[in-house]
């Protein structure tokens, strides 16, 4: 039986100029984990640190590497969201500062594992950043274009969030954040302007190996979303569309999504663990 080395968190403040991000890492014990990729999480519209719960250990764990983890800008504990409403092109605007968060960080090789607006995010970072940065790409629920599920998908959280107790759960995780990611969400993708968006244009500048995860009843996408992403990125793809899941993937089964992603990334990237 292989011998479970511990890991080491951390958790501070990351400044930028007109606002900070809330930041935990992950260090893995194993001195070959200096010699790996980081893996970079990157969660979805409504998520933050916490709300991965005990993923980026299962996967620090499976891929013996270290582990970075944030709340985006408006989210959990980072700073509230710049101007709004959001622009269209949100999500490029965004996928800029992603380098940045590396580079602050001093992580010079990473692996993109994204949820949702995350996956998005991970998408759009390894098609614009040094092709060096992203050695790789897990991407779960991922969106490259707007589809009607996911419209309504987010019709039915507006109305959750009018009518049940989901403003108070969102509050334990984002607090004072909680109001203004929501309606930053929910009005820029139900805006008439963002019914064009579309970012398969970047897909063919994804040079590097690529996991496409999907829930077969996701609630917010259909397989066209897998289909897309797998069939025009110019790097290696596999794409699984998990049976009887929805939109979290890796919180109703996370040991699938870990086993599904440390098989990918031994056969793609050198120097990581075997089983």
């Amino acid at each position: 039986m292989s011998t479970v080395l511990p890991l080491t968190p951390a958790n501070f403040t990351l400044p930028f100029p007109d606002h900070y991000l809330q930041v935990r890492s992950l260090r893995h014990a194993s001195p070959e984990a200096e010699g790996r990729p980081w893996l970079v999480l990157l969660h979805d519209s409504l998520g933050s640190i916490r709300l991965w719960r005990d993923l980026p250990e299962q996967l620090a764990t499976a891929l013996g590497c270290h582990v970075l983890l944030y709340d985006r800008r408006g989210y959990g504990e980072s700073a509230p969201l710049g101007p709004y409403p959001r622009t269209p092109a949100y999500l490029e605007e965004e996928a800029q500062t992603i380098p940045a968060v590396l580079a602050a960080c001093g992580i010079t090789r990473a692996v993109l594992f994204g949820h949702s607006d995350g996956g998005t995010l991970a998408l759009l970072a390894a098609a614009t950043a040094p092709p060096a940065l992203v050695a790789a790409v897990v991407i779960i629920g991922a969106h490259v274009f707007v589809e009607e599920e996911t419209l309504r998908g987010i019709r039915a959280a507006r109305q959750q969030y009018a009518t049940t107790d989901l403003p108070q759960r969102l509050a334990r995780y984002h607090g004072a954040n909680t109001e203004g990611l929501f309606r930053a969400w929910t009005d820029t993708w139900l805006s008439p302007e963002f019914r064009a968006w579309n970012i398969e244009h970047y897909l063919p500048r994804v040079q590097c190996p690529v996991l496409v995860l999907q829930g077969a009843h996701d609630e917010y996408g259909t397989e066209a979303q897998v289909t897309a992403i797998a069939s025009q990125v110019a790097g290696p793809a596999q794409a699984e569309l998990l049976p009887g899941l929805r939109h979290t993937p890796h919180r109703q089964a996370p040991e699938l999504v870990v086993s599904i992603t440390a098989s990918f990334l031994r056969a793609h990237l050198a120097g990581l663990p075997n089983e």
